[in-house]
């Protein structure tokens, strides 16, 4: 572990947070074909029950942001310890990238669709992309997550991260960042916090996402 990660992991008791620094600190970058890292178990054991119990409930697919959904203080706390200082400087010294003055987004999904998982890049307006999954040990080989290495072969698998409860995807955003998954349809949650360029995207994808929200609610099928 390098001084940077040493000097972060100082600043405040690790076991106050819902997930573990140490782990991120710890795990090896891969750079082929672009920077990323796969951490099994980064939201604590010991938190898992109460942020489950906590999770805001979402019956729609798509992403959600979190000033459109109701959720309790063990899911409020894991939101701030992944917006946190710590958080910030760790993925920040792991990948490279001065993420000091860099705001933040939160997205939230609980529902997948078969529509889902077609290989894509995140938006240029992304610097960083992390992924938490929420979900039981995962049974089923679709909706699996896949980094490859081009926008045409889903079986050209750089990695794959199954979405078990508590895993943490974390890449840099790239051209060449391709990623996706084998279409599947049901529960799938996962929170998506991105570092992004400028306030400006904040304010853009805050009113996209709350746009959406309003419509798939509106037209919420009976029953």
């Amino acid at each position: 572990m390098n001084f940077v990660a040493n000097t972060v992991l100082k600043t405040r008791d690790q076991t106050e947070l819902s997930v573990d620094i140490e782990a991120l600190a710890r795990a090896r970058v891969e750079t082929d074909p672009f920077p990323y890292a796969i951490v099994p178990g980064f939201v604590k054991h010991a938190a898992l029950d109460a942020i489950r119990a906590d999770f805001p409930i979402v019956a729609h697919p798509g992403s959600f942001p979190l000033s459109t959904l109701s959720y309790g203080p063990a899911f409020r706390r894991l939101i701030d310890d992944l917006k946190g200082d710590e958080m910030q400087k760790i993925v920040a010294e792991r990948l490279g990238l001065d993420l000091a003055n860099r705001p933040t987004t939160v997205t939230v999904r609980g529902q997948s669709r078969a529509a889902d998982g077609k290989i894509h890049t995140d938006s240029k307006t992304k610097l960083v992309t992390v992924l938490i999954y929420m979900n039981d040990a995962w049974e089923s080989p679709k909706g699996r997550l896949r980094l490859v290495r081009s926008a045409d072969n889903l079986d050209d698998v750089v990695a794959e991260v199954p979405p078990d409860e508590g895993t943490l995807l974390l890449f840099k955003n790239q051209p060449n960042a391709w990623h996706g998954f084998e279409p599947f349809a049901g529960p799938r949650r996962v929170i998506q916090l991105n570092w992004v360029t400028d306030a400006s995207v904040v304010r853009r994808e805050e009113s996209r996402h709350r746009l959406s929200a309003f419509f798939k609610r509106l037209f919420k099928k009976p029953g």
